[in-house]
């Protein structure tokens, strides 16, 4: 789930008017191929960022959809924001055929100002957006990430806007409120496998896990398996006191209802862009994990994927005292084992293991931590249904 690394350099605005007017160029073209003359530019005040991309680029037909929206919310809110497109196409008819999918302004492609562009402003990966420097500020050269990131909320791209949205982040991660981290203004409520609609406040004093995963996904759904038992392990013997919302990364809306449909607990609206918002959050590189919030909403665990397959429903409620507590107990049980045994069901000597899970091989019940186990064939007994040779 990383992304990746897109490098540019920030550079004064001076620098890209200079270049255009070494080749006696004074205007940029609309969509309509209307002429806009850089003198019509209110430099104090707008944003001005320079779009380095190409219809051939995979990555650029991909985040370019984004930016257009990014770019029409921005304007919706009045916000003073241009884009410049600089064409990386091979022929005009690769360059008309991206241009016109933007609502921003290009450098015409006539005049075959890319490479000098691109050398000037350090661009090495497609796309790239590199905003101009007018006040001094320091600008955040990332901005693709930080757009992937954060959406409109990262305007007007400085580092001291990065800093500012870090600061919010490190407060809902650590805040110990549930309902800030899975709601807002705009929604108040998760979804259950149904369709059904649960407040969010109704998760206030349990504890939650944040379950990211996807349909698609081979090791998502074997985790998903394990998951279930714990969660209905938990639910017959402790009650209502642990819940489980999907944070999906399925691919669509139909692929997520099927993903939900499987699962016993609640989830994000896949529509909600909150989804995104967590995996930023918790740092998510990769599916499956299991985050787990403590009844206070501070988080517990951002491994909880390996308490469980661990562990299970006996590790509730997941702090390291009970993990702790478990590991002595499983300590001592194997302490009052004998080394190896020979028993009566199997030719070879059996030696004590520890094991993740296994299926115990005379009562074919599943088994977890200590086994007796054959090192010369695949042969495994729960402790209790050992029948020593006398």
């Amino acid at each position: 789930m990383s992304k990746p690394d897109y490098q540019a350099t920030n550079l004064p605005l001076w620098d890209f008017l200079t270049i255009l007017a070494s080749e006696g160029v004074d205007f940029l073209l609309s969509g309509e191929e209307d002429k806009v003359p850089l003198s019509s530019f209110d430099y104090e005040k707008t944003k001005i960022c320079l779009f380095f991309s190409a219809n051939w680029c995979r990555p650029c037909q991909s985040f370019t959809p984004k930016l257009v929206q990014l770019y029409n919310v921005l304007r919706t809110m009045g916000k003073e924001l241009e884009i410049v497109f600089i064409s990386l196409d091979h022929d005009e008819d690769g360059f008309n055929a991206h241009f016109e999918t933007m609502p921003w302004l290009t450098v015409p492609f006539d005049v075959k100002l890319h490479k000098k562009l691109r050398e000037r402003f350090h661009v090495v990966r497609f796309p790239s957006l590199v905003p101009l420097n007018l006040d001094g500020q320091s600008v955040e050269e990332d901005l693709i990430g930080l757009i992937e990131d954060f959406g409109e909320d990262a305007f007007p791209f400085t580092k001291k806007r990065r800093e500012e949205l870090k600061a919010i982040d490190d407060s809902m991660r650590q805040g110990g409120k549930i309902d800030q981290l899975l709601a807002h203004p705009g929604r108040d409520y998760v979804v259950a496998s149904d369709g059904g609609k649960v407040l969010v406040s109704k998760l206030i004093g349990k504890t939650v896990g944040l379950y990211f995963g996807a349909h698609w996904c081979p090791p998502c759904r074997a985790f998903t398996a394990q998951l279930v038992e714990a969660y209905n392990q938990l639910l017959s013997s402790r009650g209502d006191c642990f819940e489980v919302v999907l944070v999906s990364s399925d691919r669509d809306q139909k692929e997520f209802d099927v993903n939900i449909s499987s699962m016993p607990w609640l989830a994000l609206p896949f529509e909600d862009r909150t989804r995104q918002d967590l995996c930023r959050i918790f740092n998510i590189k990769a599916i499956p994990a299991l985050v787990l919030i403590g009844p206070d909403g501070k988080p517990i665990s951002t491994n909880g994927k390996k308490i469980i397959t661990l562990y299970g429903a006996k590790a509730f409620p997941f702090t390291q005292s009970s993990i702790e507590e478990i590991e002595e107990s499983l300590r001592k049980e194997g302490d009052s084992l004998p080394r190896q045994i020979q028993d009566i069901k199997h030719q070879h000597v059996l030696k004590l293991d520890m094991a993740k899970a296994y299926v115990c091989n005379y009562c074919e019940r599943q088994g977890k931590f200590w086994a007796f186990s054959c090192e010369a064939c695949d042969y495994d007994l729960h402790p209790t249904c050992v029948e020593e040779a006398s």
